[in-house]
């Protein structure tokens, strides 16, 4: 049983590491966030499923800033505390539309060759 959980938590990484960027532009795309924001809220949304690592937020973050699919800021935090909010640009948009709707073909896709209709 325990070799079966490690290797559903490897698939779960897997999983993950490929749908970061995504993730990360569609909360974004509500509303600017600040990194541990971005964690806090994919953690909560995901009832725990998604738990993102330091190692994988900020090397994601700086990937999507450099493609200009974000851009982040300093800023105070109402605290006082600066912070770095990320805001989803007009290409970041884009980018979120488009691999939604690949998204949805796929899982679409695999369910029907996983899951096919008795």
């Amino acid at each position: 049983m325990q070799t079966r959980e490690v290797g559903l938590e490897a698939y779960r990484r897997e999983l993950l590491k490929g749908s970061t960027e995504t993730l990360i532009l569609s909360l974004v795309s509500e509303a600017p966030k600040y990194g541990y924001q971005l964690v806090k809220e994919m953690d909560v949304r995901s009832s725990g499923y998604f738990h993102l690592q330091d190692g994988s937020l900020y090397p994601a973050l700086h990937r999507l800033e450099r493609d200009g699919l974000v851009e982040g800021a300093w800023e105070d935090s109402p605290t006082g505390q600066s912070r770095r909010y990320y805001r989803i640009t007009t290409a970041g948009k884009a980018k979120l539309h488009s691999v939604l709707q690949e998204w949805d073909l796929f899982t679409r896709a695999v369910n029907l060759v996983a899951k096919p209709a008795p």
